[in-house]
C-alpha cells in the first residue's frame, strides 16, 4: 500500500521509539516538506486517535518509513 505522502521520509529505525519522538520526527518531516498546518494536524489527530500500534500504523499510511 502506498502512503499519502511517499516524498516525506520519516526515519524510526535506530530512533527513539516512544510516541511523542515518533510524532515529533513525522511532525517535523511533514512541515520540512511544506505540509500545510491543517493537514499537519489532520494527521496529528488521527496518530493520536489509538493507541501506540494505530499511531505507526498511522504514520505508514502517510508518510514513507523507514
Amino acid at each position: 500500500m502506498a502512503s499519502k505522502h511517499p516524498e516525506i521520509i520519516v526515519t524510526l529505525t535506530g530512533q527513539d521509539g516512544n510516541a511523542f519522538a515518533v510524532l515529533g520526527r513525522c511532525r517535523e518531516a511533514a512541515k520540512e516538506a511544506g505540509l500545510s498546518d491543517d493537514e499537519i494536524a489532520a494527521f496529528l489527530d488521527e496518530a493520536m486517535a489509538g493507541d501506540y500500534d494505530h499511531l505507526l500504523q498511522t504514520a505508514m499510511r502517510w508518510f514513507e518509513i523507514r
